[in-house]
């Protein structure tokens, strides 16, 4: 098509967020309208690449290509499979909720200690943020992806660090160092991970001599291309590291709660349902499209690795006090499934994968801005400091209950069906693997329901006595998330109808097949 409606979906939040940043200091109230506005026109724009992409169709499609930096065979290219549809489609609908639910989050405080926290600058950093992982989803150019790989981090930062969490923000000094040290983690594991992957990014091209994604695995697929063993394997854990530290993965998984902890309800929703998704969709797109031969080899390592950021993550959720921390553990656990499923080297798995990064999307989002509503009030991330909320704020306390539900994958939403179908995957080809990951639904369970009876139910205590119930704006923000839950969990063919042929293209470049049933073993 002439017109580049995958630049334009990309382009629209960042010259919003230049906008947003440009809006003089006393009109507070017109930033956060016109980013709102442009949040929900990129919305549109996403949701055109959504009805304009044939999932029968050309693997990349609505692509993009013209010379950039020509010397070193650097290409501006863009293009879709169904994989990074699905994500941008996600990125683009969550930014609405993010924006509506950090309303107030960035307003001045009227503290003696309070810092320099522009409204205009905390939504022009969310706009930017959008910007660079659209583009990451849609790049098939490694170095342009790893350009805004990298330079997501620096909003990033600035949103961790300079917007801290209101429930203490600004209070003293102590808080404000504990916002400095989470963002400074933040930013050095993620760029450490960053540095070696550069270092594997001029390794590509020293042996490939270009940095296109489709002509390398084309080439490879044909015969073209052939790298030497251990050079494939180098060049891929030089990928898979930095793709595991942004997932996170364990044991490079430790950024991940303090910056959650020590950020604002929407940031922490952008950190582990945006900004997160970029490593696991890497690892689809570039380790197992450019290294097929070294991923396999890495697999049993790799799954190992999973079932203990699973079990870990889990483990942790169930012994955290901090509201905020537990749900970050959580995600940790859950990305250990979604890594599991990816590895598993199955469609069911692959599917499944690709499933859990959209529904857990959703289901953070809907449990951490609920959670992060509830600490407004209270002021207060502490479970101990709760009880009872459910006699004075039920809606509140219903909506926290479902994304609750979701996050432990209950049947009939929608995290169940990607659960279902990574177990389903790692079942038919790692039994073992398959039985020790259900563990970590056993535990999710126990965090989850613990989580709730300890801040909802019980006699109410006095502070939460005069609690209010969510109000219009908060529902504007939950009630669409929890929908959608029940919607794709009821109903998930769209989603998988959308990923499936993507995922076929994957297992084929990986040169695997579904393993067969083993029909005596079962007599």
């Amino acid at each position: 098509m002439s017109f580049p409606l995958l630049t334009a979906t990309a382009v629209l939040p960042a010259v919003g967020a230049i906008a947003t940043a440009a809006v003089p200091a006393a009109r507070r109230t017109a930033a956060k309208w016109l980013a709102l506005f442009v949040s929900l026109a990129t919305l549109a724009l996403a949701v055109t690449v959504l009805v304009r992409f044939d999932p029968d169709g050309a693997r990349y499609q609505l692509t993009e290509s013209r010379s950039w930096i020509a010397e070193f065979g650097v290409r501006y290219e863009l293009g879709v499979d169904g994989i990074g549809v699905a994500l941008i489609a996600l990125t683009a609908l969550l930014m609405p909720f993010i924006i509506l639910a950090g309303w107030h989050d960035a307003d001045p405080l009227e503290t003696k200690s309070s810092r320099w926290r522009p409204t205009q600058g905390f939504f022009a950093l969310i706009l930017a943020v959008e910007a660079m992982v659209i583009i990451s989803f849609a790049a098939t150019d490694v170095f342009l992806f790893y350009i805004f790989f990298e330079a997501m981090l620096i909003p990033m930062y600035f949103l961790i660090g300079g917007f801290g969490d209101r429930a203490h923000a600004g209070s003293d000094e102590k808080a404000s160092a504990q916002r400095s040290y989470a963002a400074v983690k933040f930013l050095l594991y993620n760029l450490a991970g960053g540095l070696i992957m550069l270092a594997a990014v001029i390794g590509l091209y020293v042996v490939a001599g270009n940095f296109s994604l489709q002509e390398i695995t084309e080439a490879r697929a044909n015969g073209t291309l052939e790298m030497a063993t251990s050079t494939e394997r180098w060049l891929f854990l030089g990928f898979f590291f930095a793709f595991a530290v942004k997932a996170p993965l364990w044991p490079l998984h430790t950024w991940l709660p303090n910056a959650m902890g020590e950020s604002t309800a929407p940031v922490a929703v952008l950190i582990t349902a945006v900004v997160d998704k970029v490593g696991t969709f890497a690892m689809l797109r570039f380790c197992l499209g450019l290294f097929p031969e070294a991923s396999k080899w890495a697999t049993p390592v790799i799954l190992v690795l999973a079932l203990i950021s699973i079990i870990y993550g889990a483990l942790l959720a169930v012994g955290q006090r901090d509201i905020k921390r537990l749900v970050a553990y959580a995600s940790i656990s859950h990305f250990g499934f979604i890594i599991l499923g990816i590895f598993a080297m199955t469609s069911q798995g692959q599917s499944g994968a690709t499933l859990y990064m959209v529904n857990h999307g959703i289901s953070t989002a809907a449990l951490m801005l609920v959670a992060g509503f509830l600490i407004s009030r209270r002021g207060s991330r502490l479970i101990a400091d709760y009880g009872g909320v459910q006699k004075v704020a039920p809606v509140l306390a219903g909506t926290f209950l479902i994304g609750g539900l979701a996050t432990l994958s209950l049947p009939g939403l929608a995290p169940f069906v990607s659960e279902f179908l990574v177990l389903v995957g790692a079942f038919a080809r790692y039994p073992v693997v398959g039985i020790i990951a259900t563990v970590g639904i056993v535990l999710a369970a126990l965090y989850t329901l613990v989580l709730y009876q300890r801040t909802m139910t019980g006699p109410v205590k006095p502070e939460v006595a005069a609690m209010p119930d969510l109000r219009v704006r908060e529902l504007l923000v939950v009630t669409p998330l929890i929908a959608l839950l029940i919607g794709l969990g009821v109903y998930p063919k769209p989603l998988t109808d959308l990923v499936n042929p993507a995922v076929k293209h994957t297992m084929s470049d990986v040169q695997q097949k579904d393993p067969k049933p083993d029909v005596e073993a079962a007599k």
